[in-house]
Order: structure tokens, then sequence, then C-alpha cells
């Protein structure tokens, strides 16, 4: 008779901004699975119309116990059967990073079992693991209300930067639209409920960077023309209808031509604004092969680490050692 696989659990935990994510997942001869993914979003920040790190870091420390309490409730385990734990070390805030940070360090040497310090780009990267079996070459578009990157991933673990916003983030500029229209924060599920009553022509933005050799973003020229236009009258649905139809727009279309230029036919696109389903619905129109985080996986969140350390383990990097810091600044490519 012979014995089965013996699975490993790995624990992730993301605090590097305003929500405490702790997740798990399970993995078998090479197969991943998500087991529990528990976020706790802070509703605080909302009258602020944005991130007060203070606030973030606090909010973390009093919820991260529950949290992974619940996590673990969701998978049906118990803390020793956690065979690996992995955290966020950056980018982000760097208060709220070291609290989770920490707290994994803690868990890890209690346990006796290896740590990993992922990197919170990789893990939104890896999120789509959950959805298939992620492996290089491919393209990667993280797009969130901190990031707006572009990386050709030609072997696993090597991230060559394509191309990168050169001002706002693309989810910070759906928050400043949102709250310059009256939609509410966070902009993202705001300016989508909004669109489906707008009219996507209504306002006509111009495509940012049209005409670029290279495959850079940039948002604040919709932004501004989204100011002149509610000055002008245009409604809350037009004006989000036309905006988000315009941001889509050149992020698909910026996509598609690096894809073309390196010869990618995989596509991951991932981070809060993957979740939006006009960009869904555009990627999905252009042929190639686009991959994104299953349901709950796009906004930071503890799962996502996880799987990142899976991704780690799998590669045979080593466990990082328990004495490295938090970064608010880490580039993530390596080429």
């Amino acid at each position: 008779m012979t014995d089965r696989p013996r699975p490993l659990r790995i624990l992730g935990i993301d605090t590097s901004c305003d929500d405490t994510g702790v997740g798990i997942v399970e993995l078998v001869e090479g197969r991943v699975t998500v087991l529990a993914n528990r976020v706790w979003s802070q509703a605080v920040h909302a009258q602020y119309g944005g991130v007060m790190p203070e606030l973030a870091s606090r909010e973390h420390v009093e919820r991260i116990d529950q949290i992974m309490g619940d996590a673990l409730h969701e998978a049906g385990l118990s803390v020793g059967d956690i065979g690996a734990v992995a955290a966020t070390s950056g980018p982000g805030l760097v208060g709220a990073l070291l609290v989770g940070l920490m707290y994994g360090k803690g868990l890890a040497q209690a346990l006796n079992v290896p740590f990993h310090a992922a990197h919170h780009l990789e893990g939104h990267i890896f999120a789509a693991a959950s959805e298939a079996d992620l492996r290089a070459p491919f393209l990667a578009l993280v797009v969130s209300g901190g990031h707006t990157h572009l990386f050709d991933v030609p072997r696993d673990g090597e991230y060559v930067l394509v191309g990168a916003t050169r001002d706002d983030a693309a989810g910070e500029a759906f928050d400043k639209v949102a709250r310059l229209a009256g939609l509410g924060y966070p902009g993202g599920p705001a300016i989508s409920e909004a669109a489906t009553r707008g009219d996507p022509k209504a306002v006509p933005f111009k495509e940012p960077l049209k005409g670029q050799s290279g495959f850079d973003f940039s948002f604040s020229g919709l932004k501004t023309a989204a100011l002149l236009a509610h000055r002008a009258g245009a409604t809350p649905e037009n004006l989000a209808a036309s905006f988000q139809r315009a941001a889509v727009q050149t992020l698909v279309n910026t996509t598609v031509r690096a894809a073309e230029a390196t010869g990618r036919g995989t596509v991951v696109v991932s981070g809060g604004v993957a979740a939006n389903r006009a960009l869904r619905d555009a990627f999905a129109a252009t042929g190639l092969h686009v991959v994104f985080p299953g349901k709950g996986l796009n906004t930071d969140n503890g799962a996502m680490i996880a799987l990142a350390g899976a991704a780690a383990i799998q590669a045979g990097r080593p466990a990082s050692a328990l004495d490295g810091g938090a970064t608010a600044y880490a580039p993530l490519a390596n080429a």
C-alpha cells in the first residue's frame, strides 16, 4: 500500500495597507488549493477619503488574532497543522507591514516551521495560481490602488518590468474620480456600479499615451479631464461610465501591445482593479489567455501571500531569515 503524500499547509499574512488578511493554502504534489481566506477591511478610512497609516497599523494590531482564528476555523485546522508561514515584507506602509511581518515571524518561530518573507506584488501575481497552474513564461499586469505595473515573467521567479504608471495608479484614479463625482469610497466598486447607468461615450476622454512606443500608463490626464467634465455638468453616471471606458481601454490596449512585442500568449491580471467587470470583458475579447485571481483574491488578502509562499517553496527558494525588516519601497523587477 502506497502512503499518501503529506500535505503542506502554508499560512499567509498581509497587512501592507488597510486590509488585515490571513489565508491558508494546501500544497500536495505540486498542486495548491486555497483552504481559507479571511480579510478584515478597515472602514475607518472612508471618512478621510484615503488610508491613514497610523490608524491602519492600530487596526491591524487589534484584529490580527481574530482574523487568524477565523482562517484556521474556516480551514478546519488547528495552529499545529501549519507547516510554513509567509508574510508580506513590502512594499507598503511600514507601520502596517510590521504588524503582520512580526506576527508571522513569531508564529513561525513558535511552531518551528519555515518562514518566507513575501513581496506584495508577487502575492498579487500568484493569486491567479488559485485558478490555473501558473508557469512561466507569461505577462503579469498588477492594477490596484497603489500599483500599476506590467511585468514580463520569462522564467519562474524572474520579473522584468516592461511598463508602469507615470503618475497615479489605476485604482487611485478610480478613487479620485469617484470622490469628485460624489460616488463614495472605495472608488472602484462605486465607479463600476454607477457606470451601469451611464453612457460610456458621453464624455470624450482621450486614451492616454496613445501612440507611445513603450508600455507605460498614465492616469493624471484622465483625472484632469474628469474634473473639467464634472465642472461642465456631466452627470455622475456618465462621468463614471466614460472614465471607466477610457481607463479600461488604456490598460487593455497597452497590455495587448506588450504581449505582441514579447510573444506571450498568457496574461495574468491581478490587483483590486482586476475585479472590474468591464476590464474582464475587454480582456476576454482580446484572444489572449487571460487568468484572473479567484473570488476574493483580487484585493489585498492573506491567501495570495500563502500562494506566493507555496510558489517559493516549489521553486526551492530557501526560507527567509528572521532578522529581515519591512520595506516601504521594494521593486519586484530583477532585470
